[in-house]
Parts: structure tokens; sequence; C-alpha cells
């Protein structure tokens, strides 16, 4: 079973974490997030040499910051950004695995899989910065997905989206209360995220984590799952409109 391409990946990411609206213009993949953060808001080129300038017009139409995700591909392109002012954001793994070598079964009343959210998965993801713009962009996904929580000591612990495409499940907006911390909580998510994927005919997770977040990266990589590739953003500063992290 082969491991899941860079192209593969960043369709799943696009498709079970989508944008409110797509645009193709000029040689660019256009975003509209709806204030659902960088994610959905940046725009992708299509084609080697598009018109950066095309691409920031649109943006500004829109009221957002000009906002570029990179990828290693876009060698050319993020120096070009660079050189025009533009800030490197968020340097970004993509990591996957097979599901059948993380899906576990979750111990009974452990983890529940549940759509739409209850409102203590809402508080939750709330008390993270995931609000009602990023739920909206949850909402939007067309694949089979789900809401997950997890439970301790009979209590709500910690919150999860996932989201299935092309065979391969995205975990999204993991947020574990932060009561409930350094308890398992985020090992049971993830193998639980897994078990679902299994359910649902998938052969592979995979999820994006900032490079800076190293505690989760250690939890990911101790779990078994291997970096596949990266993407960061590209952000310009001087202009008068804002875009939601």
């Amino acid at each position: 079973m082969n491991t899941p391409t860079p192209a593969t990946l960043f369709a799943v990411l696009d498709a079970t974490w989508p944008a409110h609206g797509i645009t193709e213009h000029a040689g660019w993949l256009l975003r509209d997030g709806a204030g659902g953060g960088k994610r959905v808001s940046a725009a992708s080129p299509l084609e080697s040499g598009a018109d950066i300038g095309e691409a920031e017009v649109w943006m500004q139409g829109q009221g957002t910051r000009a906002l570029f995700r990179l990828t290693p591909a876009d060698t050319a392109l993020d120096a070009a950004l660079a050189l025009r002012g533009y800030a490197l954001l968020d340097p970004t793994i993509l990591y996957a695995a097979p599901v059948a070598a993380l899906a576990e079964k979750p111990p009974s009343v452990s983890l529940f899989d549940i759509w739409p959210p209850l409102a203590i998965m809402r508080e939750i993801w709330a008390a993270g910065g995931i609000t009602a713009p990023r739920l909206a962009v949850m909402a939007r996904a067309s694949t089979p997905m789900t809401g997950l929580i997890a439970r301790r000591n009979d209590r709500a612990a910690g919150v999860a989206f996932c989201a299935l495409h092309q065979g391969v499940a995205m975990l999204h907006a993991v947020e574990v209360a932060p009561a409930m911390r350094h308890r398992g909580v985020g090992r049971l998510i993830l193998r639980g995220a897994a078990y679902w994927a299994q359910q649902q005919g998938g052969e592979w997770l995979a999820l994006a984590v900032t490079e800076a977040n190293t505690g989760a990266r250690a939890l990911y990589e101790g779990a078994g799952m291997v970096p596949v590739t990266r993407y960061h953003y590209r952000e310009k500063h001087d202009d008068a409109a804002g875009n939601t992290a």
C-alpha cells in the first residue's frame, strides 16, 4: 500500500476542510474562507509564473490581506513573495499513516463520534479559538465526516473533527481541555479517529501540524505517523485589511 502522494494529501486537505468559495482566475486558485482561517483563505498557484498582482487584486476585493499557501514545489513563487515583503507564517507538516497501524477501538464510553457537535464540544473548541467560522468549515465538508469527543473521569476531555476523501481520513481541530492534558487524551483521539476511518473504509489517516507544535509532533511520530510533505504561508502585512489566522 503506497503512501499518499503530496498532491493527494493537499486534495484531501482542501476537501475535508473546505473554503466557503473557490475561484480559478489568471492561473490562481483563490479561496474565500468566510473568516474560517488561513487554510481556507489562502491563494494557491495553478500554473508556474502566474501574476502575483492578479491574486493580490482579487484578495483586496474580498477585504482580506494578501495570503498565499506555498508547497515544496513553489520555490520560485516563495522567493518572489519574499522579495515583495511577504512574511513567512506557520511552517506546517502533513503526516500520514495506515489506519491499520493506528486504529484501536476505544474503550467503552471513552470516545464517541457525533455530528452535529454537542454543546460541550463547541465549548471546548471555542476555548481553543475554534469558533463559529471554523465550525462552519466543518459543516461544509461533503465527504463522510464526524466530530469526536473523548472522555476522562466522566468528563469531556477533548474533541476533534475527522473527514474522509479518496481513502484518506484527515484529522482536524484537535483540542484537549487544559485540565485534561498529559492524560493520554490526544492518543485516544488519534487512535479513535483511525478506528472511525477504518469503519468508513479508509486506508490512511493524515493530519497537518505546525513545526512549532513539538508536543503534538512527538505524539504523532511516536504513534508511527511519518511526514509526507510540508507547506507554509506568505502574508502581506502592510495593507489595511485583516485576515483571521
